[in-house]
C-alpha cells in the first residue's frame, strides 16, 4: 500500500512517465490506455506507475466522492481481457485536504508488450501513445526469462516448420494485433511471432505455447497434450464403456471439439412448469460444461507431464480431471475465486480465440449455469497433482 506521503508527493511533483492524472470517473479507455503503458515501462526504469482518478491536471483533488464501485471497476480492469497480457496492478482509496481520490499502481511487466484492444501502449515524459515497431522490439527483448512461465519458453527441438503458420497468420494474428498496426507492418514472421510471445528469438525458437496453440502435431513435443473422453454404462470405472474417444490437435482444434462435445452432452429438453408453461432444462448445460473444459485445457500442468485431460460421463455425472494442482501460491481457501495462471499465454490465446470472455471467471460461470438449470451444485476436488470438477446430471 501506498504511503500518504508518497501519493502527496507524487501529487507534487506533477503528471511524468510513471505518473498521469485524471478528473473522469468513468473513463475506462483512458485508464485502461494509461495502464498498458505503464505496464509496458518503456522507459525500463522498473518503477510502478500510479493512474490517480480524481484530480485536476495540477494534481488538485476535484473533490469527488470515490465509491466502492469505481474502486471495483478500476481493479476489474486486471481481467477484463482487453489488457494483454494481464497487467499487475493493484487499486487504493486516499483521502486527502482536497477530496478523496483512487490510485492505481501498475508493475511493469514481466512479458512486455501489453496490448490494450490490440495495441501496444507506451508513455514518454508525461504523453502517451501508440509504440513504434522499434519500441516494441526493446519491449520484447526485455522480458525477464528467469520469470516467465511454461507457455512462454522455448521449445527446444521445435522449428517454425513445425508450426501451421497460415493458422496463426489468417486466424490468430487478425485478431490480436489491430488492423491499423498490420496495415503498417512490413515485420518477418519471427517478429510478428515474437511480439505476441510466441517466438524466443534469442534463442531462434518456438516457444511451448506457439506449439500449443499451432504445431502440426503438439503430441510430438508434449505426450499428455490430449483430452481422453469415456462414457461408461453405469456409476462408475468398473462398468461397461460405451463409448471412449480421443481428442488431440493444436488448442483451437481441441477446443472446438469440446465446444462440440458440450452441445452433444447437454441433453435439452422441455420441462412443463407449475404455470404449465414450458421451459428448456438440461442434462448438462452446454454452457458450464464449455467453461470448464476450456478452464481444463489452459489451466492443466504440461510440463513433463504425459497425463491427457480426462472427461469421464457416468449415469449420473461427469467428471473433468486436469493435471496440474493450483499453482503459484494461489492457496486452496482461495480456490475457485482467486487467480493464478499457469499458462497466461494460452489463456489469452482462449480469449483472443473467442473461447473466453473474461480472466478467472469460468468456474462461477459455471455454477450460475448450473443454478439456473436447477443442476445440483458444482463440486471439486483439489489433489497434489490434480483438478477434479463433479457436474451432476439434472434429474
Amino acid at each position: 500500500m501506498a504511503r500518504q506521503s508518497d501519493i502527496e508527493r507524487i501529487l507534487a511533483n506533477g503528471e511524468s512517465a510513471n505518473v498521469e492524472f485524471t478528473e473522469s470517473l468513468r473513463d475506462s479507455d483512458k485508464y485502461c490506455k494509461a495502464i498498458c503503458a505503464f505496464a509496458n515501462d518503456i522507459g525500463g526504469t522498473g518503477e510502478a506507475g500510479y493512474l490517480i482518478v480524481g484530480v485536476d491536471r495540477k494534481g488538485i483533488p476535484t473533490g469527488a466522492s470515490i465509491k466502492e464501485q469505481l474502486l471495483e471497476s478500476l481493479a476489474g480492469h486486471r481481467n477484463n481481457g482487453q489488457l494483454l497480457p494481464v497487467p499487475d496492478l493493484h487499486v487504493e482509496k486516499h483521502a486527502l485536504q482536497g477530496g478523496e481520490i483512487a490510485v492505481v499502481i501498475v508493475r511493469p511487466s514481466d512479458a512486455p508488450p501489453v496490448r490494450y484492444k490490440q495495441v501496444v501502449y507506451i508513455r514518454t515524459g508525461p504523453t502517451g501513445g501508440i509504440a513504434t515497431a522499434e519500441q516494441e522490439r526493446r519491449l520484447e527483448e526485455r522480458r525477464v526469462d528467469k520469470a516467465i512461465t511454461w507457455d512462454m519458453r522455448s521449445c527446444p527441438g521445435a522449428s517454425l516448420g513445425d508450426l501451421a503458420l497460415e493458422v496463426f497468420t489468417m486466424a490468430y494474428l487478425p485478431r490480436a494485433v489491430s488492423p491499423q498496426v498490420l496495415d503498417e507492418n512490413g515485420r518477418s514472421i519471427e517478429r510478428q511471432l515474437s511480439s505476441l510471445r510466441l517466438y524466443n528469438a534469442k534463442m531462434g525458437l518456438p516457444t511451448n505455447g506457439a506449439v500449443i496453440l499451432f504445431g502440426c502435431d503438439p503430441l510430438a513435443f508434449f505426450p499428455g497434450a490430449y483430452v481422453q473422453y469415456v462414457r461408461y454404462e453405469g456409476t462408475d470405472q468398473s462398468s461397461r464403456v460405451l463409448i471412449e474417444r480421443r481428442i488431440e490437435g493444436d488448442m483451437p482444434t481441441i477446443l472446438r471439439d469440446l465446444d462440440a462435445l458440450a452441445r452433444g452432452l447437454a441433453g435439452d429438453r422441455p420441462e412443463r412448469t407449475s404455470d404449465l408453461s414450458e421451459q428448456t432444462v438440461s442434462d448438462y448445460p452446454a454452457v458450464a460444461l464449455h467453461e470448464l473444459f476450456v478452464n481444463a485445457i489452459i489451466h492443466r500442468n504440461y510440463d513433463g507431464s504425459t497425463t491427457p485431460v480426462s472427461i469421464n460421463q457416468f449415469s449420473d455425472r461427469l467428471e473433468i480431471t486436469n493435471p496440474g494442482s493450483l499453482y503459484g501460491d494461489l492457496a486452496r481457501d482461495q480456490f475457485p475465486g482467486g487467480t493464478a495462471y499457469r499458462n497466461p499465454l494460452l489463456a489469452e490465446a482462449a480469449k483472443i480465440f473467442g473461447f473466453a470472455n473474461r480472466f478467472g471467471r469460468g468456474v462461477a460461470i459455471a455454477k450460475d449455469a448450473l443454478a439456473q438449470n436447477g443442476s445440483p451444485e458444482l463440486t471439486y476436488t483439489i489433489g497434489d497433482n490434480h483438478i477434479s470438477m463433479m457436474v451432476r446430471r439434472r434429474l
